[in-house]
């Protein structure tokens, strides 16, 4: 059923298109007889038509406006919209399997970037970056956009959230461009990164895409229809290695914790250690090495209906519908092992304050196991917009405009196996085992294996599925009236209803230790492949000491086989039905603006707008979660929680905020502007950071305890107070060379903290009695294999044990239960609170310059940005920093000509601080290395309807790499490919 609101908006719509079907078409109109001995005019297409536009929209707006326009219409400069802002001076990007995905401006990260849709708040979804704010850019095609426009200064009719800038993405209207225009495209996409995993995951070697635009105004200039689509298909991989889960630590070198350091000088196995961190250093040691390639396979479908109507001149209505449909399925296999940190591990360490090790090495007394993972998921989102916009010229000196939309995100699963999985099946033949971090690649060494002696079985497997939804109800009204001769009052009042949901559910199987016997799978289930072979981009991927084999397995097969064995299909799919945690979160803001534009004839003419945008927001917050009930020891490390019953939380809050804003610019002279702004704008918190509801991590550690969130709905937005200067010279109706300061006091803001505390007066068996006894009998407390060991032989049938066999390790198998005599359980929880306050300062350059009428030209920028507020990789406490904040550059070589354009385009991005929490949940930074990028695109015109392109993304074939607290710390580096596109477009 629909709304009230919705229904209106269909009204309109069915009224604007009984307008349009019987629309003539019309040709261009030819010259006229006054026009047809003008001099000859020079027209300029292409890209100086797209660099002049740009200019202009630069050089006209209020405040500092920078932007990218169309050369053509359904030809947008770059295949991916991120990939185009990151173009623009003070914009970076996140990546994602290749492809521009999100984008950082003046060191505000995704989340502090407002992404409008012709001017309305959109929704968004991502399953990967579960009730986050920041827009995922890879939803939409680039063929129906016709303007991208970033507003880095706040104005008060723009719509709050961004901190960093307002993006709107402007799709064509029929009005814009009144005719008959149309053009298919067509091309064909060849991923080299599909060809870097395993054979029996590849996807198709040359992909399509397909677009097409057709847009008409009838004869009178009344009515006018757009309709854009495209259909893309993307077959990609990426292979990545590292210590996902982070590290171990950091330990002091001078402390003992829990028998979990390094040995002391004169302890037993002191000797083993060279250049043994200092008494006072930081040291941290691997917590798990894997190996992984992943195969992806992406269909992208998007379109959009415009409908026009202009019954008089002073009035147009537009209605129009947007669609996108992004689904993607994943094929992963990995190998992994993780390391027991024993106090007579094998190290060799740098210099330092702050060290992890070149080398590491542990032997065990047992054979321990070597992890073969597999994933095979899919995850579909779909965007829905309908609005409808109403623009009357009452008067000459009053404008009214009105604008509302109803609009969706929602993204679920897509595959029966659910939105996220791994089956974990294990070989128990891991000896002595060696990591070397010298070398790009992490090396990891065991030469002791033998997966024939100890066949691959099932292990552990999880099953997720997650959903989030996110709808958007917005209504505008704005207004423009002329009073005297040279200022204008602009104002308008609006209501947003911005409603998030998230549901999260999970099926775990804990037999970590094996799940059945190995002779229940057959060896051809497995597939050996060379390791080295998935990394020759990465030095060090040629290494004699490297493991040779990653073994990867069709993933419903062995399910199938692990379900069978066990006898319990359930347990080996996802939940479907009520989930774990069901969470929503709902703001309900209500706006209103005033702002004064005027043009001052004083000694130096300027132009001035000063404004105050007011807002009232109501937060309500809505959580049903699932307590813990029990834990349980039933492997090596690992404590799963037992979960039982359900609990709910409700809570409400409200804020207000007073947003002033002052842009002023003067002509120094008619080709250079000088412009000021100063204001405030706010950045609102994630909506995990809001939403309540406490959320328990599945599975504790023996060492570290568990682990637990939970948001705060009382959380305020960051405020931020800004000053802008910018001074710009265009030189020429194509050049530009500009220079830019910046400066944004940010307070309120966000910071995660971690509370240790006890939940649901959970008992853990560590510590406990029969712990104790085990410690007693000689085991030592790193040893918990032999402590297990001891408990289920010497207390199996006491309360809270279960001995249910012997692994294939020769380790005893079963379960140990918390007791209500036993010690509490600490869980680590991840809260929120308004306690944090940060100054962010840069300055870019940009140039844009035509070498007369050569053809050839050039664009290049460069953003510097600091803040004294920085990661301390000496602190191991929970910190604030803030994300994303990086310097980058662009450099772009133009050549166009009536039959050839030509751009390379080099991108860089500095080091960045990508999370300040780890794999494993814990308070550690991660930092992005500097990363750099070449695209190539080259346009011939066969004529002047048919053309042809040929596209190079990642033509250097740059690899990716994050590392923890020191730059030799790798936590993962990933390596693709290059992707070209080669297509033909016809224009009618």
């Amino acid at each position: 059923m629909q709304t009230p609101f919705q229904r209106t908006l269909i009204n309109l719509a069915v009224a604007s298109a009984c307008g349009v079907l019987a629309l003539p078409g019309h040709a261009q109109q030819t010259a006229s007889a006054d026009t047809a001995n003008d001099p000859p005019q020079v027209v300029v297409t292409g890209i100086r038509a797209s660099m002049q536009s740009t200019l202009n929209l630069k050089r006209n707006s209020d405040g500092i406006v920078d932007g990218i326009v169309a050369e053509d219409m359904g030809k947008f400069p770059d295949t991916n919209l991120a990939e185009s802002l990151q173009r623009i001076s003070g914009v970076s990007i996140d990546r994602s399997n290749g492809e521009g995905q999100k984008v950082t401006v003046r060191g505000l990260g995704p989340d502090f970037n407002l992404v409008l849709l012709n001017g309305r708040q959109m929704p968004t979804t991502d399953l990967s970056d579960l009730s986050g704010r920041s827009f995922d850019f890879s939803n939409l095609a680039s063929e129906s956009i016709s303007q991208l426009q970033v507003y880095k200064t706040g104005r008060a009719d723009s719509p709050t959230g961004g901190i960093g800038a307002t993006i709107n993405v402007v799709t064509g209207r029929p009005f814009d461009n009144p005719g008959l225009h149309s053009s298919v495209g067509v091309k064909a996409l060849k991923d080299t990164s599909n060809d870097h995993v395993a054979d029996s995951m590849k996807g198709r070697s040359v992909t399509p895409e397909v677009s097409g635009i057709y847009s008409n105004t009838s004869a009178d200039g009344r009515f006018g229809v757009a309709l854009s689509a495209s259909f893309q298909s993307r077959d990609s991989g990426f292979n990545r290695a590292g210590l996902f889960n982070g590290y171990q630590g950091p330990y002091l070198g001078s402390a003992v914790i829990d028998g979990q350091t390094l040995a002391q000088p004169g302890q037993p196995g002191s000797e083993k250690i060279t250049n043994r961190p200092a008494q006072d250093a930081l040291y941290s040691i691997p917590q798990n090495m894997n190996y992984n390639i992943a195969a992806v396979q992406r269909q992208r479908t998007n379109g959009q209906l415009t409908l026009q109507f202009r019954p008089v001149k002073e009035l147009t209505t537009t209605v129009d519908y947007t669609y996108s449909e992004n689904k993607i399925q994943t094929k992963r296999n990995e190998l992994s092992v993780w390391f027991a940190q024993t106090p007579t591990s094998t190290s060799s360490w740098p210099s330092g304050h702050v060290v992890s090790p070149l080398t590491y090495a542990e032997v065990y007394p047992t054979p321990q196991d070597i992890s073969v993972v597999g994933s095979d998921f899919a995850t579909r989102t779909k965007n829905k917009s309908l609005g409808v916009n109403v623009a009357w010229k009452a008067s000459p000196d009053l404008k009214i405009e009105f604008d509302a939309h109803h609009s969706t995100a929602q993204s679920g699963a897509d595959s029966p196996f659910g939105s996220d999985n791994a089956l974990s099946n294990a070989s128990f033949s891991r000896g002595p085992v060696k990591l070397d971090f010298t070398k790009e690649l992490p090396i990891l060494s065991m030469p002791a294996a033998n997966l024939t002696a100890a066949p691959i079985q099932a292990a552990g497997s999880w099953f997720h599925n997650s959903f989030e939804k996110s709808t958007i109800k917005q209504a505008q009204t704005k207004a423009s009236l002329k009073i005297l001769e040279a200022s204008e009052l602009n104002f308008g009042v609006g209501y947003t209803d911005t409603a998030n949901r998230s549901t999260y559910s999970n099926v775990q199987n804990n037999t970590w230790g094996g799940a059945t016997k190995a002779s229940d799978y057959p060896a051809n289930l497995f597939q050996a492949n060379s390791l080295s072979s998935f990394f020759n981009k990465l030095g060090g991927a040629n290494s004699p000491e490297l493991f040779g084999t990653l073994y990867t397995f069709d993933f419903a097969k062995v399910r199938q086989v692990t379900a069978n064995a066990v006898g319990n299909q359930a347990a080996y799919l996802p939940n479907f039905g009520t989930p774990d945690t069901d969470r929503t979160l709902q703001e309900k803001t209500t706006s209103g603006y005033l702002s004064l534009n005027t043009d001052w004839d004083t000694a130096i003419p300027f132009h001035s707008s000063v404004g105050v945008r007011v807002e009232r927001t109501k937060v309500s917050s809505t959580a049903q979660v699932l307590p813990g009930t029990a834990v349980v020891w039933v492997a090596q490390n690992e404590l799963p929680i037992t979960f039982g019953g359900q609990a709910f939380s409700n809570t409400d809050a409200s804020y207000t905020n007073v947003l002033p804003s002052i842009n002023l610019d003067t002509d120094l002279r008619s080709d250079m502007k000088l412009r000021a702004s100063a204001g405030a704008t706010i950045g609102r918190a994630r909506y995990d950071q809001l939403q309540g509801g406490l959320t328990l991590g599945t599975i504790a550690n023996v060492f570290t305890g568990g682990s637990a969130s939970v948001g705060n709905p009382a959380l305020k937005p960051v405020k931020s107070k800004n000053l802008d200067i910018s001074w710009e010279w265009y030189y020429d109706k194509q050049s530009v060379l500009s220079l830019a300061y910046f400066r944004k006091q940010l307070d309120n803001y966000a910071g995660q903290t971690l509370i240790t505390q006890s939940l649901y007066g959970l008992h853990t068996p560590i510590g406990g009695a029969y712990y104790k006894a085990a410690l007693s009998s000689g085991c030592g407390a790193a040893d918990t294999n032999c402590i297990r060991n001891y408990i289920l032989g010497n207390f199996d049938g006491q309360p809270g044990v279960k001995k249910t066999g012997v692994k294939g390790d020769g380790m005893l198998d079963g379960t140990i239960t918390g007791l209500p005599t036993d010690p509490i359980l600490n869980f680590q929880t991840t809260t929120y609170a308004n306690q944090k306050s940060a100054n962010v300062s840069g300055a870019e350059v940009n140039l844009q310059h035509m070498f007369g009428q050569s053809g050839f030209g050039v664009q290049a920028n460069y953003t510097y940005v600091h803040s004294p507020l920085k990661y301390n990789n000496a602190d191991v406490n929970d910190q604030f920093a803030i994300l994303g904040l990086s310097n980058s550059a662009n450099l772009v070589g133009i050549f166009e000509n009536k039959d050839w354009s030509v751009r390379v385009a080099y991108n860089w991005r500095d080091e960045f601080l990508a999370a300040t929490v780890d794999g494993n949940g814990r308070a550690a930074p991660v930092y992005t290395d500097a990363y750099g990028q070449v695209d190539l695109s080259i346009g011939y015109n066969f004529n002047q309807n048919l053309s042809f392109q040929l596209e190079a993304i990642n033509l250097n074939d740059a690899t990716q790499r994050q590392h923890g607290r020191t730059a030799a710390s790798t936590l993962n580096v990933t390596q693709a490919g290059p992707r070209y596109m080669i297509g033909a477009r016809y224009k009618f």
